[in-house]
């Protein structure tokens, strides 16, 4: 097994011959308004293909508009409830709340909002690319037709 000492930056990693294991996640990290708690990605175990963490979004707070490029993500909300809004223009939206799962396709524009001003949404969010929120990138809104720009 590969030395992960230097890897470990996000949590004690436990484990030998093949099975790592963080323990609770407690570490938290952000990126465009989310917070992250220690999971499993390739800077602190030997994934290649793979990462997991439990998301959370604060009360009110949105996750600005970006694009996944060449990764799937999935997503389990545990509490609360989102709002993303996607496609070419953001101009279509789906609502989801706890127990339901989500599933994005890489290149998809979307934005996410936490539709409570009072309660957080937590989800467990798995990404088929190993470095985390490395190759995703921002998107910017388009302006609405009569707007002036």
């Amino acid at each position: 097994m590969a030395d992960t000492s230097a890897r470990d930056q996000f949590g004690a990693v436990e484990g030998a011959d093949g099975v790592s294991v963080v323990r609770g996640g407690g570490i938290t990290r952000g990126w465009n308004g989310i917070q992250y708690r220690a999971g499993l990605s390739a800077k602190n175990v030997n994934a290649r293909q793979l990462s997991m963490n439990v998301a959370t979004i604060p009360p009110g707070g949105v996750a600005a508009a970006h694009i996944h490029v060449d990764f799937e993500v999935m997503l389990y909300i545990l509490a609360g409830r989102v709002r993303h809004e996607y496609g070419p223009a953001l101009e279509s939206s789906v609502e989801n709340q706890a127990g339901d799962f989500i599933f994005i396709e890489p290149g998809v524009p979307h934005e996410v909002f936490n539709l409570s001003d009072t309660e957080p949404v937590v989800a467990i969010v798995a990404r088929s690319d190993a470095s985390e929120w490395e190759h995703i990138i921002p998107f910017t809104r388009p302006a609405a037709s009569g707007e002036v720009a």
